[in-house]
């Protein structure tokens, strides 16, 4: 019930940001702990019938090794809800962010994967990363963030974590256009980083075709047909009119098509393809989606996962259909967050 307190034993982190404690046999997902400690917890949701709760942690009786000073002012309890992790070290948020990709793969897919998640170059100490940042306006001109959960706004003067310059549409030293609002990731080592991984895990021939899903503005349409060459053959679908016109400048030579990508597969392109991206918005690419995927029979399939459940509800609807888990690397992109990059390699069993 909202507003309790209580004293509880922190257990495994959890997906979303919080870590599992139990009280009185009831879950409780706390934010602002980790595993092994004990704290003191506020309930911030829940009411006697739910099976369970939510609540932050706002005194600590047992701290972890790991637990580190926040460096904002603004990160913790009934403050600013943007950041989850501050108050652990960096190498641990990556364990923790690993534990969680591990967690979900063996629940949701029936996988048992030792999972690192990897540094990326390009942010400073884990802050100063986000190349977009969007603030509240208060009535008075000055800046805010919401409280976690809550359209509840806290006075801010500036985020730690956004970068000290604008977004750079450029990756492995090519650049790219992209429309005003139109979607580039966000932490400046991205693109490089995944288009990198994508690529090992595919090994692009000449004279072979690929299939670039949920292609963006032509991120990975671009390296892949400069790989499959002028005898080979690029197809990049993307939902956005405006980022699929894009991509046919920054990719010169793929093809391109607007429009769902499930709608898409079911009428065109129905013969077999070498290769295939995936990089779906966070609810994954579905059953409908992988199921087309498979029916093109690829020899190798890279899924890019910015959802660790998401993934592995769609690797276990490929497990369904013959394509199995090959490898899987993950990338901190987004440092103070319970968020998590993945680039998955799938190939036929």
């Amino acid at each position: 019930m909202v507003g309790t307190r209580a004293e509880v034993e922190v257990g495994p982190v959890g997906h979303g940001g919080f870590c599992v404690a139990r009280l009185d046999g009831r879950a409780v997902f706390v934010r602002h702990s980790l595993p092994g400690e004990r704290v003191v917890i506020e309930v911030t949701e829940g009411s006697t019938g739910d099976t369970f709760w939510r609540a932050d942690a706002v005194e600590v009786l047992s701290a972890s090794a790991d637990r580190v000073p926040a460096p904002c002012s603004y990160a913790g309890p009934d403050a600013c809800g943007g950041c989850d992790f501050q108050h652990v070290s960096l190498v641990r948020q990556r364990s923790l962010k690993g534990d969680v990709v591990a967690e979900q793969l063996r629940r949701l897919a029936g996988l048992e994967v030792e999972v690192s998640v990897e540094q990326v170059p390009g942010d400073d100490q884990g802050l100063r990363w986000r190349t977009r940042q969007r603030y509240v306006e208060r009535p008075d001109g000055g800046k805010a963030m919401r409280k976690h959960r809550s359209h509840e706004l806290v006075p801010v003067e500036e985020c730690l974590l956004e970068a000290h310059h604008g977004p750079r549409h450029a990756a492995l030293g090519v650049d790219f256009e992209v429309a005003d609002g139109g979607f580039w990731q966000v932490h400046p080592g991205a693109p490089d980083a995944l288009v990198e991984a994508v690529l090992a895990y595919l090994d692009p021939r000449p004279g072979e075709s690929a299939l670039d899903l949920y292609a963006g503005v032509g991120l990975f349409a671009r390296f892949l047909h400069e790989r499959v060459g002028e005898t080979g053959r690029v197809v990049a679908v993307e939902g956005d009119r405006r980022a699929s016109r894009l991509s046919l400048t920054n990719a010169p030579g793929i093809e391109a098509s607007a429009g769902d990508v499930g709608e898409i597969l079911a009428t065109s392109y129905d013969h077999a393809f070498d290769l295939v991206v995936l990089d779906p918005p966070r609810e994954g690419a579905k059953r409908r989606v992988v199921e087309q995927v498979v029916a093109r029979s690829p020899r190798a399939v890279a899924y890019v996962a910015c959802d660790p459940a998401a993934l592995a509800r769609d690797v276990a609807i490929f497990a369904e259909r013959g394509y199995g888990l090959v490898s899987l690397r993950a990338f901190d992109l987004f440092p103070m967050t319970h968020h998590v990059e993945c680039v998955a390699l799938l190939a036929p069993r």
